[in-house]
Order: structure tokens, then sequence, then C-alpha cells
């Protein structure tokens, strides 16, 4: 076996690496024989040189081989999942993992934190008083089996190379590179047991692909690696030049997703729940997916999935419906200096600042501020006069407010002419 710091170097100077090198870096990084330090070494040379197909796949494989897989085929409806690349408010999962319960499907969710500038699916939920995000094999899948959706962080038994590798990623600017995003994603959903896959890979100023272009590349090796395995995968695009819906934060997207599954929920947002939630049942074999999907809004199913997996995860269910819960101490509105109509949003910015404010992580260790979060009063091609508000940003502290206040700076720009909005489906 060659040195580590061999591996390294190989990896620097744009070499392929074999899959027993690729294996000694991720079972020695999990073991903990690998330090934090030498681990960042090698992922920024893959974030600079990239990985081949084959170097890919080697990585998935080993992740997915750090841990065990899951076993659903004895259950009697379809078992798929949904992944977004991430993106800023993007809260997606947690109305459509409970929406296609609903429709008779089961949703096994492995989902993570925030990473970089986008929001975390699992930081959101924890800000549920009681609920649990780290549950056994055991009970992860009697939820699944009962309720039909159940959403948690990775165990220490699913992907644990994974789990420790994502939390590095998330504090060395290595998330935007196509080969570790794919091990991290396909390593995850394979492990799951899961029959099918529909993939959300957001493109725009807010997301790691920032070119159609991108996006479909990546599709193409998820899809591609998802197959191997015997998934059924779907690719949708969409946009991400805005936050998506109407906040972007930690419990004030619960509370948006909860509207949402009463049917008050966004135009945007909305659209993006149907058009992810029609391709799984078309994967799935469900007849008139649009319209089941409609229907259980509507008829509440899907609000009650939700209650039934906050329950079964000790989470309190009065807790979704208390207006004093992780109220901020501190708010600020950001004015309109011009009259004319919103032509722009630095989503990336927009994203950073929730970080600034408390709703992500600086460093490794840092403590979450539930109550931290932007709503939005405007978004592309809306009108706006001078003095109005544009956005409202909010938390728990006060040093922090000033850190966010400055990072929204200029993050919305205001032109003399309407401008016509991005298109939310991309393909």
């Amino acid at each position: 076996m060659v040195s580590l710091e061999t591996i390294v170097h190989q990896k620097q100077s744009g070499g392929i690496l074999s899959n027993t090198n690729i294996q000694y870096i991720v079972n020695g990084y999990t073991s903990g024989v690998i330090s934090d330090d030498e681990m960042t070494a090698w992922l920024n040379a893959v974030f600079q040189n990239g990985m081949s197909h084959e170097e890919t796949l080697d990585y998935t494989r080993a992740m997915v081989n750090s841990g065990v897989t899951l076993d659903f085929s004895h259950l009697p409806g379809y078992v798929l999942d949904k992944h977004s690349t991430g993106g800023v408010g993007d809260k997606v999962s947690l109305v459509l993992g409970p929406l296609l319960a609903s429709c008779r499907c089961y949703v096994p969710m492995l989902a993570g934190r925030g990473l970089g500038h986008t929001g975390g699916t699992i930081d959101k939920l924890e800000s549920i008083p009681g609920y649990k995000t780290a549950l056994s094999l055991t009970e992860f899948q009697k939820v699944v089996e009962t309720v039909g959706v159940s959403i948690m962080e990775q165990t220490k038994e699913i992907c644990p190379a994974d789990r420790k590798i994502y939390a590095l990623r998330d504090v060395t600017n290595t998330v935007a590179s196509n080969s570790l995003i794919c091990g991290s994603i396909m390593s995850k959903k394979i492990a799951e047991g899961v029959q099918g896959l529909v993939l959300d890979i957001k493109v725009g100023n807010g997301a790691f692909m920032k070119s159609l272009e991108q996006a479909k590349n990546l599709g193409i090796l998820l899809k591609e690696v998802g197959e191997l395995y015997g998934l059924k995968v779907s690719t949708c695009f969409t946009d991400m030049n805005q936050p998506l819906g109407q906040t972007a934060g930690l419990w004030c997207e619960v509370r948006e997703s909860v509207e949402c599954l009463k049917g008050n929920g966004p135009d945007d947002l909305m659209a993006v729940v149907y058009h992810l939630g029609k391709s799984a049942l078309e994967i799935a074999g469900i007849e008139n997916p649009e319209e089941k999907l409609k229907s259980n809004i509507e008829n509440g199913k899907a609000l009650e999935k939700f209650n039934e997996m906050v329950f079964a995860h000790g989470g309190n269910l009065d807790g979704l419906n208390n207006p004093r819960l992780h109220k901020p101490k501190f708010r600020k509105e950001i004015f309109a200096k011009e009259d004319g109509f919103i032509g722009k949003m630095d989503t990336l910015q927009l994203g950073q600042a929730v970080v600034q404010l408390g709703g992500g992580r600086i460093q490794k260790n840092d403590k979450i501020d539930y109550s931290t979060g932007i709503r939005f009063h405007k978004k592309i091609g809306d009108s706006v006069n001078k003095g109005e508000p544009l956005m409202e940003i909010f938390c728990s502290d006060s040093e922090r407010l000033k850190m966010g206040s400055k990072k929204v700076k200029g993050t919305i720009q205001i032109r003399g002419d309407k401008t016509i909005n991005y298109p939310l489906i991309l393909a």
C-alpha cells in the first residue's frame, strides 16, 4: 500500500486513483486513522482536479460498503425517495415525503444537515420539540412500515463514511464537486433500500450547479450510478436563482411546510412539490399522479401523514401550532431604496446570510439558532415602491443580526422595467 501522502499528491497532480487507494482513504478517515487535516488535503485535491467515472463509482461503492444496506422488499407498496442537491428555502422534502406516503408509497428518507449556504432538512426537523432524528435502524424501519414515511439523519450503521465526510465538506468549501456530490447522495439512497429515486437538481446563482449544462452532467452521473444498483432514477431540474417559497431558515421553514400541507403553500414551492411528486408516482406506476397529489393536499391526508411521522419520531404536535415557539428576539426589516421591479436576487449570499444569522455552521460544532430566518416580501418580477419592505431578517442574537444585516445588503436588485421571471421548471 502506498502512503497517504503519495495518494494525495497523485490526486493533486491530476492522477487516477485505484479502487484500493480510494477504499483506504474512505475507510481510514471513517475509522479515525486519517485526520481531518489529512482528509481535507485529499478533498481539496478532488475538488480541484475531479474524479474519473471509474473513480466516482469506486468512491460511491466504498461509501455504501462502509455500513449496512436496508431491505424494504417485503412492503406492499413502492419504496422510493427524493433528493435535492440543495438550495435556499428548499423545504420540499418536508412536504413531499408525507404527500407521497399519503399516496401509498413508502419513503425511507435519510437527510442531511446544512451544507455550505444551503439549509439542511435534519436541522429544520430538529426545531420541532422532541423530534428525534437519530433513530435506530429497527425504529426507522418500523416508522416506514407503519406510517409510510420517516425522515432521519444517517446512523452509525448506514454510510458512516458519508456522515463524517459530509460534515467536513461543509466547513472546508469542498461541496460543489460532482464526484463528491454523487458519492454522498447515491451512497445514502442505495443504502436506504429504495426501488426508485427522484432527483431535484437545482440550477442558478443559489445552487451548486450554476448552469443547466453543469446540472445535466451531474444528473447523468447520478442516474448511471443509481441504475447500476438497480434503482429507477428520474432527474428533474428546477430553478434556484431566488429562494424557494417565502422563507429561508429553520423553524420558519417548518411552519411554511405545514401551511403547504394545509393547502396554503406559495405557488412556486407547490409547483416544485407537484412536479417532483408526479415524477415519483410515475416511477411507482400510480395512475393520475397530479390529481392524486392535489387531492391528498386538499383532503388533509398529506398533513395527517406529516403529523403521524412527527409523533412517531417523538415530536410534540402541539408545538407545531405554538406561536411563541422559537420566537426570535430580534428582527429587522430591509426596505427598498427606489421604485421599480425586483430584477435579481443574490441567492448564494442570502443563504450565507442565514448561516451568519445562526441558521448554519461556520465551524463543525457550531450551535444552531432555530429562530433564525429570512421572510421574503418580494420575489423576482414583483413591483416595489421606495420605502416598501423587501424582506425581514430575524434571530435571537443581536450581534448575529448585525452580521446578517450586512450580508443581505445589496442582495436584491431593483430595476426600472419589469423582468421576465426565470422559468421554475427547467427540464
